[in-house]
C-alpha cells in the first residue's frame, strides 16, 4: 500500500486468461485499487486509457499484444449520422433519469437477461451476476462523479447506462437493456443521450474505452465521429497524446 496527496492505493495485476476480444489470444489486466479516487484523479487517469469498476481502475497489459486502443468522441463537433437521428425518434417516448448508482433486484434481474441475451445472440460467456458482485463493481466508487442513467419504456425499466461525470467529459463504464427492446437501439441512443448531457454540462469528450479491430462487439464506437484515438497507456507524469483517427 502506499500513500499519495489524494488517497492510498494498491497495485497489482492479473494472472493470464482468455481474451474476451480476440479469439486465441490471452489477456493480463494491470489494476490500481483507489478507494478514494477524487474526480482530479480519476480524469487523469481516463485521459490516459485506464478505465473503472468500483474501486479499481485497470488497463491491459498484455503481452506481444498492443490491438486495445482508447477512443473518445469529440462532443462539440459531433454530428448525428442518419442511423443515430433514427434511435433518437425511436425514443421519443423513453423517459430518462440521471441519478447515483443504485442496486435494485430489478437491476440485476435486467443485467442477468441482457447477458444471457447477448450469450446468444454473440457467444458472451455468461456469469449470473449477484448483488454483491454488481455493489462491488458498479454501486461503490462511484463518489461524487460516478452516475447511472435509467431509462424507462412501457412504465418499466429497459436499460442501466453507468458513467463518471469527470472534469473533461463523460467515461462510458457499461450499458446493459432489457433484449425484448432491442428494436429501440437503446445502446446507441444512450451514447447520444450522453453526448448531449456532454454539450449541456459544457464538456468536451465522451470516453468510450477500447476499440479492437476484428472485435464485433466494439464496431459500433467507430460510428460515432470525429473521434480520437490514444496509443497506449501514459504515465501520469505524461502528457497524453490523443490523435483525430479514422478506425474501421
Amino acid at each position: 500500500m502506499k500513500k499519495s496527496d489524494e488517497s492510498f492505493s494498491i497495485d497489482f495485476c492479473t494472472l493470464d486468461s482468455e481474451c474476451a476480444y480476440l479469439p486465441d489470444r490471452k489477456t493480463r489486466m494491470y489494476y490500481r485499487y483507489i478507494p478514494n479516487a477524487t474526480k482530479a484523479l480519476a480524469t487523469a487517469l481516463i485521459q490516459r486509457g485506464w478505465r473503472r469498476f468500483g474501486h479499481s481502475y485497470f488497463y491491459p497489459i498484455c503481452q506481444g499484444c498492443k490491438e486495445c486502443k482508447s477512443i473518445r468522441i469529440d462532443v462539440k463537433n459531433f454530428k448525428p449520422s442518419r442511423s443515430q437521428k433514427r434511435a433518437i425518434k425511436k425514443n421519443k417516448e423513453t423517459l430518462i433519469y440521471l441519478q447515483k448508482p443504485t442496486l435494485t433486484y430489478e437491476h440485476i434481474d435486467l443485467y442477468n437477461r441482457y447477458h444471457k441475451f447477448k450469450e446468444q445472440k454473440s457467444g458472451w460467456n455468461y456469469y449470473e451476476i449477484d448483488l454483491q458482485t454488481y455493489y462491488e463493481e458498479f454501486v461503490v466508487g462511484a463518489h461524487d462523479f460516478g452516475k447511472e442513467v435509467l431509462y424507462f419504456y412501457d412504465n418499466k425499466l429497459v436499460g442501466v447506462d453507468l458513467i463518471d461525470i469527470l472534469e473533461d467529459g463523460i467515461s462510458s463504464i457499461y450499458f446493459y437493456y432489457d433484449p425484448g427492446y432491442a428494436h429501440l437501439s437503446l445502446g446507441i441512443y444512450s451514447l447520444l443521450v450522453q453526448i448531449d448531457i456532454a454539450k449541456r454540462l459544457g464538456l468536451d469528450w465522451i470516453y468510450l474505452g477500447y476499440w479492437v479491430k476484428g472485435c464485433a462487439s466494439f464496431a459500433y464506437k467507430s460510428s460515432f465521429k470525429p473521434h480520437e484515438v490514444l496509443e497506449g497507456f501514459p504515465a501520469l507524469d505524461e502528457e497524453p497524446q490523443w490523435e483525430a483517427k479514422e478506425l474501421f
